[in-house]
This record gives structure tokens, C-alpha cells and sequence, in this order.
């Protein structure tokens, strides 16, 4: 047995104001879960504490909490000393029971057709990883997009995506998504994270919706704008100057020995828009004994439009890729945007190894910059946070740039899965509270490694945004002049 505090939020909306914290300390057994600790409280301490539980084994969903303010089953998560145990992100009936049923009622029910024939055995491999669902809601306790609009969440949507694939179903499930906002969501995986099930709604159900509305013309304007131009020009974003590809040569050289080579692919905005980033990375890249080769005949990565549905001429974009760095003998790819390297990893099928920019330099190691005289905050991108798995790399080279890293809770800025573009007012809003979080860390630079996250925090606060490359070279270069002989 070991003894352990526990502090769990109390709310009966008949009687109190707002919710408050009490703390308990309970005796567990070792490897006990939150909701054995739940138990000694509710035995031993305080009958009046309510929270629902059913199976204990991680498969009904009732126990779902949030413990340190993640989405669990209670059932599942290990009980720790000093835990906060909290209700979903609901409306509180009392204590840790929230009321769940207007999301249920939202989760469609098969209409069954007179005729309708069981799947083929392709479509149930389809259907099955949706049908895992348990309907714990921690998904939709988690999604930012229910924090601002009148999203269903994703359950709600895996269902409509199960159903669209059931032949025995006649309902119009495209229509009903579309109407329950399927553009609304950023695909910023926030509910694959927190799912007991490890359901991809994203993946799984809200981009293949997505692919069958764009099939039925209801692919939003502007989505259909990007795609235009992608087809057009092979880039998502119109060039606003020279372009990186049109400054650099094929192969840029270190300054020294050479540690270590990369192909780059460099992305549509830091191709069109924000070609001084690219460049500053390759400074970097130069600095550090890296070379780099930079096939010029790539294009758009395809993840605009895989996230919007519009799936026509991803595998010529794809193809075309392939072979410009393939052709090259290319081993090792680098990027610097989150969203490309995300789908490069998750999308394609490459005969070379796809690594962030983060991951190559704190690999090979950096010469260590002097640090900037500035207070850093970092914005983790949700393709890069979740769509690959990275979090401490880019923490630990900014760490070495700056005098003060403060850190700011994990949250979607609201630019990614075309909803800056396709729904704006909701991306607004979700940059809004990314600001606040950025004023709340008191810090003099926001820094980040995907330029549509920069581009988006950038109009939400007046904290100047900087990509990691470019507080890295400013490093460089202060270094460089506190080494410079005076007079």
C-alpha cells in the first residue's frame, strides 16, 4: 500500500457557485488507477463524491475524467501522488459527472435500407477501427474546435464516415457531416492523442468525408481556390517575390568538413511566402557542416489538399517528389514545415528517410550559439507535436539560443486543416486564445517551426513570431560579433 494526495474538483450546480478543488489523501495498492483512488475516496472519506464507473476494464468509456487536465479512462490511468482529477470539458451534473447526452444524441443511428446487403470484406476492414468507438466523449472533451463553434465533435463525425460506408445504411451521411461542421476541424489529431482506442478521426473519417464531399461539390471556395492554384502552379500559396528555389543553387556547400548531407524539401510557403526562413536554415545547415541538396523541379507536398478532400492529383504531386529527390540518390530528406513533414512521413511511401529539421540538427549535434538576451515561449505545431511524434528536440535547441524558456500549454492555433482558409472566423478565434497564452508567458518571442503556426500566432499578438532556424542563426551571428576583434 502507498498513501497519496489527490485533489479532485467538486461542483453541484444547485448549490455552488463555482467548481473548487478538495484534497484527499487515500491509501492504494501499487499500480492501482484513478479509479480505485475514487473508490477510497468515495468509501472512506466522502459518500457525497460523484463520478460514474461501470466496467473497470476500459471498455464502456463511463469512467472518462481528465487527470492533469487530460482526457482518460479513469479506469485505465495510474493514480499518482498529487494528481488533479477533474470532470470532461461537459456540462457538470455533479463533481466528475457530466451530462453527456446532448453529444449521444448527436451520434447518427443506421437507418437500414429494405435491401440493403452486408459490406464487402474491404469495406469492414474499412469500418472496423470506426466501430471501436466506446463513446467516452474524451475526444470531444479535448477537440479546440468545440472551445469556438457549433462543431458536433469527432465522434459524432467517425460515426457519420461508419455509416457512409455501411451499403445496409440509407441515410446522407456527407450532407448530415457537412451540416455537423466537417470543415470545422483543424486535423490537429488533439482526439487521436486522448482516444482509449487510438481511433485517427482525422485520418480515418473526417478527411475521408471530406474526399466524398469534394465528390458532391461541396468542397468550400476557398479550399477549391488552393487546389486550383496547386494545379496551375504546383504550389497551395501565390508567390509574393523570389522565390527560395529561384535564389539558391542546387547544392549548398558547408563552410567546413562535412558532418552530414540532406535533400530539402522546402514547402510552399517557404518556397512563395517566407523565403528568408528557408534561407536563414540553410545558414544553419551551413554552420553546422550539413550539406544540402535542393532538387528544384519539387512541388507542393500535397497535404492542402489531402486535408481538404480534393484528393484528384495527389499521386502525380506525390510522384513528382518521389523522383526529384530519388533520382538524386537522396537518403535523408529534411524539412522545415511541419504539415510537409507530416505528410511526407504519413502520406507517402518514399524509398528515403523523411526527418525535421529539429531532428537532423540535434542528431548531428549544433555549435553551441551565444544566447539570445530574450524570454522564449515555444509553439509546438500539431503536425509536428502529434503528426510526428516530436517534442523535446526543438525544445532542447532552443534552449541553447536563448537566456529564458518558458513553457505555455499545448494548444492548436486554429490555421491547420484549411480552416484559415475555409473558416476564418473559427481560426480567429482559436488564434485569440493562442495569443492570450503567449501574453500569459510574459514572453519577448514567440518561436515555432511551421510557418503557417507563425504566420497565424503572428496576427494574434503583437509578440514578434520567429521560426527555431532564424533564433538559431541570430545566435550565430551574435556570437560571431562578440568574437570580433575590437578596434
Amino acid at each position: 500500500m502507498r498513501e497519496i494526495r489527490v485533489r479532485v474538483s467538486r461542483f453541484n450546480p444547485a448549490e455552488d457557485a463555482e467548481p473548487h478543488i478538495e484534497e484527499y489523501t487515500v491509501q492504494v495498492n501499487e499500480g492501482a488507477r484513478v479509479l480505485h483512488a475514487l473508490h477510497a475516496i468515495h468509501d472512506d472519506l466522502d459518500p457525497t463524491l460523484a463520478y460514474r464507473y461501470c466496467c473497470g476494464a476500459g471498455q464502456c468509456g463511463t469512467c472518462a475524467v481528465r487527470v492533469d487536465g487530460e482526457p482518460v479512462l479513469a479506469c485505465m490511468e495510474e493514480a499518482r501522488d498529487g494528481m488533479i482529477v477533474e470532470p470532461l470539458a461537459l456540462p457538470v451534473l455533479k463533481d466528475l459527472a457530466v451530462d453527456m447526452e446532448p453529444v449521444i444524441a448527436k451520434i447518427a443511428r443506421i437507418c437500414p435500407r429494405p435491401d440493403g446487403e452486408l459490406p464487402p470484406k474491404e469495406v469492414i476492414e474499412e469500418i472496423k477501427p470506426l466501430r471501436d468507438c466506446i463513446e467516452c466523449l474524451c475526444c470531444v472533451s479535448a477537440c479546440p474546435a468545440l472551445l469556438v463553434t457549433e462543431f458536433a465533435g469527432p465522434t459524432v463525425i467517425r460515426q457519420e464516415m461508419r455509416l457512409a460506408l455501411d451499403p445496409r445504411d440509407s441515410g446522407d451521411r456527407i450532407t448530415d457531416a457537412v451540416k455537423k461542421g466537417l470543415f470545422y476541424c483543424t486535423t490537429c489529431k488533439r482526439c487521436v492523442e486522448v482516444c482509449p482506442k487510438d481511433i485517427d478521426i482525422p485520418g480515418k473519417a473526417i478527411e475521408k468525408l471530406r474526399e466524398l464531399a469534394n465528390r458532391r461539390g461541396l468542397t468550400l471556395p476557398r479550399h477549391r481556390e488552393v487546389a486550383r492554384l496547386v494545379q496551375e502552379t504546383g504550389r497551395s500559396v501565390e508567390r509574393t517575390g523570389v522565390t527560395f528555389l529561384e535564389q539558391v543553387p542546387e547544392v549548398i556547400e558547408p563552410d567546413g568538413p562535412i558532418r552530414g548531407e540532406v535533400g530539402f524539401f522546402v514547402g510552399c510557403m517557404f518556397n512563395g511566402r517566407v523565403p528568408q526562413t528557408a534561407l536563414d536554415a540553410m545558414e544553419v545547415m551551413k554552420r553546422n557542416g550539413i550539406r544540402v541538396i535542393i532538387p528544384h523541379e519539387q512541388v507542393c507536398c500535397g497535404s492542402p489538399l489531402i486535408r481538404t478532400g480534393q484528393t484528384s492529383i495527389v499521386d502525380g504531386l506525390k510522384e513528382r517528389n518521389i523522383e526529384a529527390f530519388a533520382s538524386r540518390g537522396i537518403e535523408t530528406v529534411m524539412t522545415i514545415c511541419a504539415g510537409c513533414g507530416a505528410t511526407l512521413k504519413n502520406d507517402y511511401e518514399t524509398p528515403f528517410v523523411v526527418k525535421d529539421v529539429t531532428e537532423i540538427l540535434t542528431e548531428y549535434g549544433i555549435e553551441p550559439p551565444a544566447k539570445l538576451d530574450i524570454r522564449a515561449t515555444y509553439h509546438d505545431p500539431c503536425h509536428l507535436l502529434r503528426g510526428q511524434g516530436i517534442r523535446e528536440q526543438p525544445r532542447e535547441l532552443l534552449r541553447q539560443a536563448v537566456k529564458e524558456f518558458v513553457e505555455m500549454p499545448v494548444q492548436c492555433c486554429g490555421a491547420g486543416g484549411g480552416v484559415r482558409s475555409g473558416v476564418p472566423e473559427e481560426a480567429m478565434a482559436l488564434g485569440a486564445m493562442r495569443g492570450e497564452a503567449v501574453k500569459a508567458t510574459g514572453a519577448d518571442a514567440v518561436v515555432t517551426v511551421c510557418p503557417f503556426c507563425e504566420f497565424h500566432i503572428a496576427d494574434c499578438t503583437d509578440v514578434p513570431v520567429k521560426n527555431l532556424t532564424t533564433i538559431l542563426l541570430e545566435g550565430y551571428r551574435k556570437k560571431d560579433a562578440e568574437q570580433e576583434p575590437s578596434g
